[in-house]
């Protein structure tokens, strides 16, 4: 049992050791309201495979917030995914999640994602709550004593977590998204939680591009990640593999998902 999650203190850390998954946190003061749609034209698109190789293993090994467990092996999903969003009322914000959810189905070629309107076949549960309503919520997941660490830790707008198998494959995530702090906090927040819940649990302050930074805001699935998310679902990128494994299949596989990325963005070489 692990989990990742951002600037959290010792004292959380021993106190959500009983906590099953994967946790991650965006802190309060993370996000800003931002317009995304400036930073899509600027962004950085020419990457070399070292930059991304390097934010590959950065952000697909290991987990910002360790409980217990093995960290160092690939965790993803191996059935397909369905995202169901939970919350009374919030339309605007179900529909945007719903864009968002097929843009992401759209830019990873081989995960199978979708929204679906049955909670019972969802393996992805989005909470969609008021900013009032979080702490609450997280503390019907996590209990009142790990939810006021959390708030008192990161006062946080969103976070998620995953749970996986024996084999390292995720079978359940949950992710909560706050709907009332700005329409760029609740974008960021969605992709970034949407994506993380997907495997790529390791925050890390090393990667620049990466949505997966504390310093980075970009409220769209971004090009560096989309390199990122393409590696972890490649078929040969197997749940439970090792660096060494990764290593020994990476050159073919970061061969097709160069080619997928430029030809789904429209990208020259």
């Amino acid at each position: 049992m692990q989990c990742g999650a951002r600037h959290l203190r010792p004292a959380l850390a021993a106190a959500v050791v009983a906590v099953a998954g994967l946790l991650v946190a965006v802190p309060a003061g993370g996000r800003e309201a931002t317009d995304f749609s400036g930073h899509q034209r600027s962004e950085k698109i020419d990457f070399t495979d070292n930059q991304i190789v390097d934010g590959f293993f950065k952000t697909a090994f290991g987990a910002e917030y360790h409980l217990a467990g093995r960290v160092d092996r690939i965790r993803k999903y191996e059935a397909p995914v369905r995202v169901y969003a939970e919350g009374d009322g919030h339309a605007h914000r179900r529909a945007e999640l719903a864009r968002i959810v097929a843009d992401i189905a759209g830019r990873i070629q081989h995960l199978d994602i979708a929204m679906t309107d049955n909670a019972d076949e969802a393996n992805v549960t989005v909470h969609l709550v008021r900013d009032r309503n979080l702490r609450k919520t997280i503390a019907a997941f996590y209990g009142e004593e790990r939810a006021r660490e959390i708030h008192d830790s990161l006062d946080p707008q969103c976070l998620s977590g995953f749970r996986k198998n024996d084999r390292f494959e995720i079978e359940r995530s949950d992710v909560i998204l706050t709907v009332d702090n700005g329409d760029f906090v609740f974008r960021d927040c969605a992709y970034e939680e949407l994506l993380q819940s997907l495997g790529p649990i390791n925050d890390t302050d090393e990667v620049p591009w990466t949505m997966f930074n504390d310093d980075v805001q970009k409220g769209y699935f971004d090009v560096y990640d989309q390199y990122l998310l393409n590696i972890l679902y490649h078929p040969a990128i197997r749940p439970g593999m090792t660096v060494p494994e990764v290593k020994a299949v990476l050159p073919q596989v970061l061969t097709d998902v160069r080619s997928y990325v430029a030809r789904v963005n429209r990208l020259t070489r």
